[in-house]
């Protein structure tokens, strides 16, 4: 849940707002006039969706030759698992 502070708190004391943000990843809602206008709030985690494709070009690439046995791998598992019994690990 974020806190809510008026922005002249916020002013006086920016650094430590910021570093409560930046190493506790409290949130918190800027108030003038008794009205909400901002949130400082620590970004999300992680990349953007938008990213991906970067991401993925900048992966090493398999040779034809590792990707031939690769897809050679992944057959033989799938005849591996088409032969196996399937049970249930938690039988009612």
């Amino acid at each position: 849940m974020s806190e809510s502070l008026t922005v002249t708190e916020v002013v006086r004391h920016f650094a430590d707002y910021v570093n409560r943000v930046v190493y506790r990843r409290e949130s918190f809602v800027l108030v003038r006039g008794n009205k909400p206008v901002a949130e400082l709030r620590p970004l999300p985690l992680g990349r953007r969706l938008g990213e991906l494709p970067g991401l993925f070009a900048s992966l090493p690439h398999l040779s034809p030759a590792e990707a031939d046995g690769f897809a050679a791998d992944l057959d033989a598992a799938r005849d591996d698992l088409d032969g196996a019994e399937v049970h249930d690990p938690w039988p009612s």
